[in-house]
């Protein structure tokens, strides 16, 4: 399996940036994703996922009211949309699957077992 994350990019604070994660070679459907962020010198942290039917999504406090995810099971993606960006957003920014041993969304690593390679956004104040 593989996801491929792209869409990041340097910005100004309060622009906007949307973010896609294409996965292959598994059921993409069936799974439910996640999105990460880990900055300098930072432990990789939450950020927020989606259940596989697009029926619930979770999101850490950082998140709320500013970044929305969905999925398009016909393309294999999903995405993070963020808005009004701060500084503290800097980040490489990870999709990831869920292992489906999980029904519920989980916002720990240790639940994803496969993961993209990352792609950076930097928010300039």
């Amino acid at each position: 399996v593989q996801l491929q994350a792209s869409g990041g990019g340097l910005v100004q604070a309060g622009d906007s940036l949307r973010l896609s994660c294409v996965i292959s070679g598994r059921s993409f459907s069936r799974y439910s994703m996640g999105w990460f962020r880990q900055a300098p010198g930072k432990e990789r942290e939450f950020v927020g996922a989606i259940t596989w039917s697009s029926g619930g999504g979770y999101y850490a406090d950082s998140a709320k009211g500013r970044f929305t995810i969905s999925r398009d099971n016909r393309k294999n993606t999903v995405y993070l949309q963020m808005n009004s960006l701060k500084a503290e957003d800097t980040a490489v920014y990870y999709c990831a699957a869920q292992s489906p041993r999980y029904a519920v969304l989980k916002t720990t690593t240790g639940a994803y077992d496969s993961w993209g390679q990352g792609t950076q956004v930097t928010v300039s104040s």
